[in-house]
């Protein structure tokens, strides 16, 4: 498994979320270690003793190490949490090699979260699927289909189409790290990526998000408060339009010479950059500009463009209180 230096740098410290949503009953945990300690050797087990329709969080904590395996947390599941017990989420990585060519996209994830409610802390998710060696395809890190997913202090990493977020899902994600190739940050959902570090590793430079965002649908992606890094410069673009009314804001982050200045956005298939919804506000670094190609939105417009108004939805959920 590749991993970057980038992983040791200490992640910004932030006001932890509040518990919109959570059941009111007492929790239950259970316990995961590869090496027998714990009740269960792998985290699928320990999903699979999960009861269907279970109505209070499930914690489950993973001792340090490394699991080969894929997991699945179906619908029937809510108010599942992974935690990692390592000192840094570099230490509990939960990790696969499936490309979507053989596997399927979904079935290509080593993650795959159906359930609503899901929290992920201090670990990693990754896909060590080659691409340079065994050829280009989607092989994601982590599938989320659920509504309401939170993830904080946790690393996403793969090559192409790391992190999906479909279904029309809202997730939250904080003081984190991902890292990709191509489409890394990607689907139809709802995200907030706040103080988060995103990393393009491929030296061609690549593509950040491909948001599909539904035309009916005002909030796609939203990177706030972000980093975003890379290997080589002035060759990663913010992001391409995978649906036509894609949806993609970063605001007040700090954008490193990775970027394309001149024009840091560009089409997919078929549909036009320019007719998309990519916006921008206030972000400083060497990659931030203002110009023609880069939407800037006014101080009364970012009044709208916050993270409560991308996580809202119909039931107010606002997991950043």
């Amino acid at each position: 498994m590749r991993l970057t230096a980038l992983i040791a740098v200490p992640l910004a410290p932030i006001v932890l979320l509040g518990l919109a949503a959570q059941p009111a009953a007492a929790a239950t945990t259970l316990t995961v270690a590869s090496d027998g300690s714990a009740t269960y050797r792998t985290v699928q087990a320990a999903v699979d003793a999960v009861p269907a329709g279970n109505t209070s969080r499930i914690t489950i904590t993973i001792k340090a190490g490394t699991y080969r395996e894929s997991v699945v947390i179906p619908s029937n599941k809510p108010y599942v949490t992974l935690e990692g017990l390592g000192s840094t989420p570099a230490d509990t990585v939960i990790v696969n090699n499936k490309p979507a060519s053989t596997a399927g996209t979904t079935g290509s994830a080593t993650v795959y979260v159906q359930s609503t409610d899901f929290y992920a802390k201090n670990l990693t998710f990754n896909n060590d699927y080659d691409e340079t060696a065994n050829g280009s395809s989607q092989a994601l890190a982590l599938a989320l289909y659920g509504d309401r997913a939170r993830l904080g202090y946790v690393r996403v990493t793969a090559d192409q189409d790391t992190l999906l977020i479909y279904n029309s899902a809202r997730a939250y994600v904080w003081s984190s790290y991902i890292e990709g190739t191509v489409d890394f940050i990607y689907g139809n959902g709802s995200a907030v990526f706040y103080a988060c570090q995103i990393y393009e590793k491929r030296s061609s430079g690549g593509y950040i998000t491909a948001a599909n965002t539904p035309s009916t649908q005002t909030y796609g992606f939203l990177i706030y408060k972000s980093t975003v890094t890379g290997a080589t410069n002035d060759l990663t673009y913010l992001g391409r339009p995978w649906g036509a009314a894609a949806q993609v804001t970063y605001r007040e982050s700090t954008l490193s010479a990775t970027v394309r200045v001149a024009q840091p956005w560009t089409d997919m298939s078929g549909n036009t950059w320019q007719n998309a919804r990519f916006y921008e506000y206030k972000n400083t670094g060497a990659g931030a500009t203002t110009n023609s190609n880069r939407t800037q939105l006014t101080d009364a417009q970012a009044a709208n463009y916050t993270p409560e108004k991308y996580l809202a939805g119909s039931d107010g959920w606002n997991p950043t209180a």
